[in-house]
């Protein structure tokens, strides 16, 4: 079942999936003028993920969410229950506000697979049901009920999310906004800023302060979250585009393509010319 709504007047759409066998998205081919951001439900057994040609395992009676430039498949999306929306339809950053997701529930690097308990559960079947049976409901008010159900789910996957993901004691919300602020600061700027000392100056931080802060929060330094994104996104454009290694490394703020292939072969291993022209398995297993 894939149910949908256009919104005429500015382009928003938002979809639901439930029981359908040909849900997934290639973002760089068939679907690289459809700009969604998905929320996927596993609510059945353990299954495989694809994400950017990585396979990951998408455990049961979970979520995950995923940013609209994003490929993705499922071993078996008829188990999959997702919802889908384009920004014109709700633009999260502005209004964050109202949701506090951006820089945390949506990331190009760390996916974000939230558990769920019983409670959670029966809150998230009963919000679908509600959410299929206002589909079936054409009248003039069906936009702005389908657009408050799609704020309650964003919210409280973003409540399970941080409940599982953050520990609040040691993180005040506005130590944790910082942090999404600088994932946000870096999905913007990553091809063209590379050094942590710009972000930091955006946030207005020390580099040290920053590296102390993201400490509190997890092991990674603010270096290895920006160079990820970088790597993350060569990867996509060796893997799904024609694009030559000088154009990729030009395209991602790189001077010298020599640099650019060393940068790359540190943290995979492979030259990038070896990583596109290598079996698919290689390259999901890394």
């Amino acid at each position: 079942m894939k149910l949908k709504l256009r919104e005429e007047n500015t382009n928003g759409e938002l979809l639901i999936f439930k029981d359908e066998p040909s849900f997934s998205r290639l973002f760089y081919t068939k679907d690289r003028f459809d700009k969604y951001f998905t929320i996927a439900w596993n609510p059945g057994e353990s299954q495989a993920i694809t994400i950017d040609g990585a396979e990951y395992v998408f455990p049961k009676d979970s979520l995950v969410t995923l940013l609209f430039n994003q490929s993705f498949s499922f071993e078996n999306s008829e188990g999959i229950v997702a919802w889908q929306f384009n920004r014109e339809f709700y633009c999260i950053i502005d209004h964050d506000s109202e949701v506090s997701c951006v820089g945390f529930l949506f990331s190009s690097t760390d996916h974000l697979f939230i558990q769920l308990g019983d409670e959670a559960k029966l809150k998230l079947k009963l919000l679908c049901d509600v959410f299929i049976d206002e589909f079936k409901i054409s009248d003039n008010i069906q936009n702005e009920m389908l657009l408050v159900l799609l704020k309650r789910l964003i919210s409280y996957v973003t409540h399970l999310a941080k409940a599982g993901h953050v520990p609040v004691k040691k993180l005040p919300d506005e130590r944790f906004h910082i942090i999404r602020k600088f994932n946000l600061l870096v999905e913007a700027n990553f091809k063209s800023e590379h050094s942590v000392s710009f972000y930091a100056g955006q946030l207005c931080k020390s580099p040290k302060t920053l590296s102390n802060l993201f400490a509190i929060f997890n092991q990674k330094t603010p270096s290895q979250l920006i160079q990820e994104r970088i790597i993350v996104e060569a990867k996509r454009l060796l893997y799904y585009t024609d694009k030559s290694v000088k154009h990729i490394t030009f395209e991602l703020g790189f001077e010298d393509m020599a640099y650019f292939s060393n940068f790359f072969k540190k943290n995979m291993g492979l030259s990038p010319s070896d990583f596109r022209n290598s079996p698919k398995d290689s390259k999901e297993g890394k």
